[in-house]
């Protein structure tokens, strides 16, 4: 496969590199400073120089919390970046199939009667991010019906694995857990430990978007997401009994968003039934190389 990566660099598509190389493709894939979605002369220019089979459309706005300061700019990043590499793609002499990553954000508020989630449940964005998603999913569904791109959409749920940033909760209880070892601390500040989420490695993500770029089909949409749900306390609990630690957990208002939504929990037997993908790596797996990244880092 010739695949064309944006967002290469980012966690989700460092991992996705590292899974297309194993499998023999061949990628491009240009760092941030070289690639800005935005422009979309700089993005026609990169796409026409790869002639690539396969886009991946990864690089993105990602940071929910921060979306509610910067709406401006998940907007021209997520949103218009978006539309310059579907439109760079259909005008390509050979147009490549695109994988536009969305998210499980779209769904935003919904009832505990509505889990798991399908692909069929409604959008209703909560955050800017959200919204900026929602835009995304419904400019792919355009280039598919109105200009015939082959386009699949995915919506991963919270993905997590080593080399996270600490701006994201799993890798931030991890660093502030090794931080607190380190230090002698007996205390472990936390954010809103009562959402609800859906949690799957990086690592299974990035196999996921390999399958559904050779398996999935033009205008569908995929949920990516291992079908079950943990707290954000039960998390940090979990964290803190696998790295040995005994540490109390304390609720740090500073840590807390705006608003977030309350439970997110994917069915994802559409894409296994399209593409036989299942996660494969254990939660406590996961958390444990996300604690063995930041003992690492932290020296």
């Amino acid at each position: 496969m010739l695949a064309f990566i944006t967002g290469g660099d980012g966690f989700a598509g460092t991992w996705l590199q590292r899974h297309l190389s194993e499998c023999g493709d061949r990628i491009t894939a240009p760092p941030f400073h070289e690639m800005d979605v935005t422009n979309i002369s700089v993005v026609r220019r990169k796409l026409a120089m790869a002639s690539p089979e396969v886009v991946f459309h990864l690089a993105a706005f990602t940071h929910v919390g921060q979306s509610w300061d910067k709406p401006d700019e998940v907007f021209r990043v997520n949103s218009i970046g978006t539309l310059n590499i579907l439109e760079a793609a259909r005008g390509m002499e050979n147009p490549p199939r695109v994988v536009v990553v969305s998210s499980a954000e779209v769904y935003g508020r919904v009832r505990p009667e509505d889990l798991p989630l399908s692909e069929d449940a409604p959008m209703q964005p909560m955050t800017p991010y959200a919204v900026s998603k929602v835009a995304c999913e419904y400019l792919a569904i355009q280039a598919h019906l109105g200009h015939g791109l082959d386009v699949v959409r995915v919506r991963p749920f919270n993905h997590v694995g080593p080399s996270q940033s600490p701006e994201f909760a799993v890798s931030a209880l991890a660093k502030r857990i090794v931080e607190a070892q380190r230090s002698g601390s007996t205390r472990l500040p936390v954010g809103n430990l009562t959402p609800r989420r859906d949690f799957t490695d990086v690592r299974d993500v990035a196999r996921a978007y390999r399958q559904v770029a050779t398996g999935g089909v033009a205008g569908e949409v995929y949920n990516i997401c291992s079908g079950r749900e943990l707290s954000i306390g039960e998390l940090a609990e979990r964290l803190v009994a696998l790295s040995g630690a005994d540490l109390e957990l304390e609720v740090d208002p500073a840590l807390q968003r705006a608003a977030d939504t309350p439970a997110l929990r994917g069915d994802p037997s559409k894409l296994e039934r399209a593409t036989g993908w299942r996660p494969e790596i254990d939660l406590d797996d996961t958390l444990l190389s996300v604690i063995a990244y930041w003992r690492e880092q932290l020296g």
